[in-house]
């Protein structure tokens, strides 16, 4: 059988590639790895996918880039091309993330509004995956959800939506 095709990376447009970084650093703890200062930069989430051991794996965690809307790379043309601005309206593709056993919903979905951040929503069960979802679009237009698995619970409070 042929082996599929893998995602590698998604990258997210920025008007300011430093500033999106810094960002992702403080609201998801990802390492910011200036590839092309300015230009082009990579997160790195760290650690690795956790095996049905509920040990660490042999596959690393993937890595987001960050580009300049301004001249996107990599292109053969070093000026770039059009369009040089990023999209504001409609729906977007959006990035889920699976939030750490060490770390919060409250605590990344406060980071990210203290940092620019539009908060989506809040507390929704997403049942078809079985996990809790909170969502925000960040000052440069991007989504991402975040997601705890396995958080779809009888006790849940009232106030937290599912479907």
């Amino acid at each position: 059988m042929k082996r599929p095709n893998f995602l590698a990376y998604v990258d997210f447009a920025s008007t300011d590639v430093s500033a999106t970084g810094d960002f992702y650093e403080a609201v998801l703890g990802w390492q910011h790895d200036r590839q092309m200062e300015g230009l082009y930069h990579r997160m790195l989430p760290g650690g690795f996918f956790t095996g049905s051991d509920g040990q660490d794996s042999e596959i690393r965690h993937l890595h987001m880039g960050i580009f300049d809307v301004a001249n996107a790379r990599p292109h053969p043309d070093p000026e770039g091309v059009e369009p040089r601005a990023p999209a504001n309206d409609g729906r977007r593709a959006r990035i889920w993330v699976e939030v750490s056993p060490d770390d919060t919903h409250d605590r990344i979905m406060a980071q990210a509004e203290t940092h620019g951040a539009t908060i989506l929503w809040r507390n929704h069960i997403f049942t078809c995956f079985g996990g809790l979802t909170d969502a925000f679009r960040d000052p440069w237009g991007n989504e991402v959800v975040i997601w705890t698995e396995r958080a779809d619970r009888p006790d849940l409070p009232a106030h937290i939506t599912r479907e």
